[in-house]
């Protein structure tokens, strides 16, 4: 069979309900075919004609197939029902994939949704495309992931060239952007749900928490076991949004509590690996040897702080506690496991997608809700 990217598909349906299916072969191009006009010739048409029905006359012209083999793709197509199955029955069999931007242009719907996330390799986040990517199933939408890489200034291109593409609504994992990136998703005109934090000034709807808030009973949770000299380990700049929230809530708790002024490192650029963990645990203990607890702003740099305690034979939880966030997979297993807190990131993006498919269906026209998201801080081993 010719190839088929050399092939134009068009297809006619009969009055007796069936149809043919015409492959225009086009011949492929040759040296003779560019600045020799006297070689120009119309692309050689070969019809090969696959009957998928009975004989029947035409009762209608030849269509691009693109468009309305998009269109009888559709649940809602307006192309019967029988004809429906046959014509994607041979598509099948040609192994044709149908281009949908004909049927975009007419309806005006692109059949996917955007969602901008700081870190690819974040297992957080790769949760919640992963909720995200089981709402839509069914829906006939499909999944558009950016990667800002913690930049406000990234985020604001990629909604830039995200909206330029029209999809049908648009996720966000940040709640601070550029004035420009805000322009942008407000004069869009489609839904935009921002998550993972609950905004000051939201642009449309919310799904998530407060990280100050979770941040905040972690330390009380700590505070209620008897600690009561406790350190914070971040990251050095302001790139993390929820970091710094975290950071705030931490403080917030320390003062509501008054225990004695946290004992804070800034330590390497978000997002904290295992390694700076590990090194900011000991700026932590040589400027602050009689540091009871350590609350770090992820999993990851918690792990980092538990292996090089290990290491130098910190005894943990006896000689110092050590306390993490996002309840990472590594947390649980590593000895002894790590206290840290739950905050359902897979739920954040099943439930986000659901409002977003909601707004889209009509059921929640006014937009512009609050959707809070549990979550829970675990007590384990090395606290």
């Amino acid at each position: 069979m010719r190839n088929i990217d050399t092939c134009t598909l068009h297809w006619t349906e009969e009055s007796a309900g069936g149809f043919i299916l015409r492959l225009r072969s086009r011949r492929p191009f040759t040296g003779s075919d560019f600045g020799n006009k006297q070689d120009e010739k119309r692309p050689e048409e070969r019809p090969e004609t696959a009957r998928c029905a009975n004989n029947g006359r035409c009762r209608t012209a030849r269509r691009r197939f693109d468009h309305d083999g998009f269109a009888c793709a559709k649940k809602d197509s307006h192309v019967s029902k029988d004809t429906r199955k046959k014509i994607l029955a041979a598509v099948d069999q040609l192994g044709y994939v149908l281009d949908q931007s004909a049927g975009s242009l007419s309806s005006r719907k692109t059949g996917f949704v955007a969602a901008l996330v700081p870190s690819i390799n974040n297992s957080n986040f790769s949760e919640t495309a992963r909720g995200i990517t089981e709402a839509l199933e069914g829906s006939g939408l499909q999944l558009l992931l950016g990667y800002t890489d913690y930049s406000e200034q990234k985020e604001e291109q990629l909604i830039q060239s995200m909206l330029q593409r029209r999809p049908e609504g648009i996720i966000l994992t940040d709640s601070t952007h550029t004035p420009s990136a805000r322009r942008m998703l407000v004069n869009s005109g489609i839904p935009v749900i921002e998550t993972w934090e609950i905004p000051e000034d939201p642009i449309d709807s919310v799904v998530g928490f407060s990280n100050s808030a979770v941040m905040g009973d972690m330390v009380k949770a700590l505070a209620a076991k008897g600690y009561r000299k406790f350190g914070y380990i971040g990251g050095t700049t302001t790139r993390d949004t929820r970091g710094n929230i975290r950071r705030t809530g931490f403080l917030n708790a320390i003062k509501e509590l008054d225990l004695e002024p946290g004992r804070m490192i800034s330590f390497g650029v978000p997002p904290i690996s295992i390694e700076q963990g590990a090194q900011a645990v000991v700026s932590m203990l040589e400027r602050w040897p009689d540091t009871e607890a350590v609350i770090c702003v992820s999993d990851l740099s918690a792990f980092g702080a538990l292996m090089e305690c290990q290491r130098r034979g910190i005894k943990v939880p006896d000689d110092i506690a050590i306390a993490g966030f996002g309840d990472y997979e590594i947390s649980a297993f590593c000895h002894p496991r790590i206290s840290t807190v739950n905050v359902g990131c897979r739920d954040i993006g099943r439930f986000a997608a659901q409002k977003l498919l909601r707004e889209l269906a009509g059921d929640d026209l006014g937009g512009d809700e609050l959707i809070l998201t549990p979550y829970k801080v675990l007590l384990r081993e090395s606290t």
